[in-house]
């Protein structure tokens, strides 16, 4: 790990975090401080995972990981920030690795706690590797910190937005999304955060 400063370059994930949750649909990139991880440090574990992981744990919260070598990355994790790794449903973060599987994330989403009306800020943040997330018509976000709305797309397959939308439907409580991809790009989807997706309608001819 060790060309990273755990002050300094954890500082500027962490604001790159905020941003991203303060203003969704933002894109932004974590590639320079990826750049000074050592890969092999987390078992199965990406540099951007690890990153977040570090910025975002500490002995006072909770955790789960999603993936085929879960066990040695939780470990690791607990190792290097002393944070206990614990049951889905009762953790305050859930990493999903990019070889979680399928259906993954929608299990994650089913199982993250969403807060209570009285505490709602003690839900989970759930953390998930994906395919390329770029700038798009794909799918189509509004809601606060987005002016009007704003296009991105994720290389993500399954029936994810459905279930966060069902999760999300009492607000204050929900759960918040936040995706990295191999590339380091980071986006942050809070449950405020409405998603609609873009399906290209052939038009229909009526003789």
């Amino acid at each position: 790990m060790l060309k990273l400063d755990i002050v300094h370059d954890l500082q500027a994930v962490y604001r790159k975090l905020v941003d991203s949750s303060s203003r969704p649909g933002l894109i932004l990139d974590l590639g320079k401080e990826a750049a000074m991880l050592d890969e092999e440090n987390a078992a199965g574990c990406s540099s951007s995972i690890l990153l977040l992981a570090l910025t975002l744990l500490d002995p006072e919260v909770t955790f789960k990981v999603y993936g085929s070598e879960a066990a040695a990355v939780e470990n690791e994790l607990n190792q290097l920030t002393f944070a206990k790794a614990v049951q889905a449903d009762q953790a305050d973060y859930l990493f999903l690795l990019k070889d979680a599987g399928a259906g993954s994330l929608e299990d994650a989403i089913e199982m993250a706690n969403p807060g209570t009306f009285i505490n709602p800020h003690k839900s989970a943040t759930i953390i998930a590797e994906t395919g390329m997330i770029t700038e798009g018509n794909k799918l189509l976000l509004s809601g606060p910190g987005i002016q009007t709305s704003t296009g991105i797309s994720i290389d993500l397959p399954g029936n994810w937005i459905e279930r966060r939308s069902e999760k999300n439907k009492e607000y204050p409580t929900g759960v918040d999304l936040v995706f990295v991809d191999r590339n380091h790009q980071l986006l942050s989807l809070p449950r405020t955060t409405q998603i609609t997706v873009c399906r290209e309608v052939e038009e229909q001819w009526v003789m």
